[in-house]
């Protein structure tokens, strides 16, 4: 059965002003239920990432920082959340979520984590809603543990994974793609390996015709033995912080487009969630949904 690990986080228990993009978090797993997509059975809660793992990517005063509880007023700014023990427990479970997703993503094929692709994390401190850098994390542990000599990670968020990009800049073993919104945050962008930046307006057609063009020929180029993919779907028309003009059918597009493609070259995939801010909250959740349809579908390998 393909495994989805689940995000601990109750939007209820967050600081006001901050619940609603936590939402769609326990709305997922509920949808995808009563659509009959998956089953009970394929959901399970990761643990709390060890140091010893986290140290792999960041900074030991940056962790112990979030641990005490000790990040200044300006580092809990950036990151746009107040430091409390529930965030920093919930990141920790995260990041081991996205870890676990690799080891049953090299058994079947494919996993999918509800949460995660916190890609504006970066190794000594956090930004934009993201605390600790999940992929990166996960993508380390691969390497460290020898089960995998490259990685390639695909973020087609509609903001570059910033972090990720400075983690993994000069490491020859991560490659790493940001195709995002050329005027949306961060508005300093970091060097990706490659990044693709799109104009305000974008629509289905011209947005996957870039994807095309670059994809196959970097997958074929990098051959990795495991891709890290940022489904973000914040790319969507409605999203209220997005400026790109995806319909819902472009976004599952997108997801199709890549995981036929994974599928024909044999490529593990680990899936992420990362943002969405449309207001109607069915947006979200129905795209996000889709998105675990198709690799279900498409990808996954009893």
């Amino acid at each position: 059965m393909m495994h989805i690990a689940f995000d601990p986080c109750y939007a209820h228990e967050l600081p006001e002003g901050h619940r609603f993009p936590m939402l769609k978090y326990e709305l997922i797993p509920a949808q995808l239920l009563h659509r009959g997509i998956i089953k009970a059975e394929q959901l399970f809660a990761p643990k709390v990432c060890t140091d010893e793992t986290i140290l792999l990517t960041h900074d030991e005063v940056y962790l112990q920082q979030l641990h005490q509880q000790t990040l200044s007023a300006a580092a809990q700014r950036r990151i746009g959340f107040p430091q409390s023990p529930a965030l920093t427990y919930r990141e920790l479970v995260i990041t081991q979520g996205t870890i676990d997703c690799t080891l049953f993503a090299l058994k079947e094929a494919v996993a999918l984590n509800v949460a995660g692709g916190t890609h504006h994390a970066f190794r000594d401190r956090g930004e934009g809603f993201c605390l600790l850098n999940d992929q990166a994390v996960a993508a380390n542990y691969l390497l460290h543990k020898g089960l995998v000599n490259q990685v390639m990670i695909i973020d087609l968020d509609v903001h570059q994974g910033n972090g990720t990009a400075a983690i993994f800049n000069g490491v020859d073993e991560v490659f790493t793609f940001s195709m995002h919104g050329a005027h949306n945050y961060p508005f300093h962008k970091e060097q990706s390996d490659c990044d693709i930046a799109l104009p305000d307006g974008i629509e289905d057609d011209a947005y996957l015709e870039q994807m095309n063009i670059m994809l196959p020929v970097l997958l074929e180029r990098v051959k990795p033995g495991i891709v890290f993919y940022q489904a973000g779907v914040d790319v969507l028309a409605t999203d209220r912080y997005g400026k790109l003009k995806l319909t819902e059918k472009g976004c599952s597009n997108r997801d199709e487009y890549l995981f036929k493609l994974l599928k024909r070259l044999q490529i593990p995939c680990v899936v992420t969630m990362g943002g969405g801010y449309s207001k109607d909250i069915r947006n979200i959740v129905d795209a996000h949904c889709n998105s675990f349809q198709l690799a279900q579908e498409i990808l996954y390998q009893s």
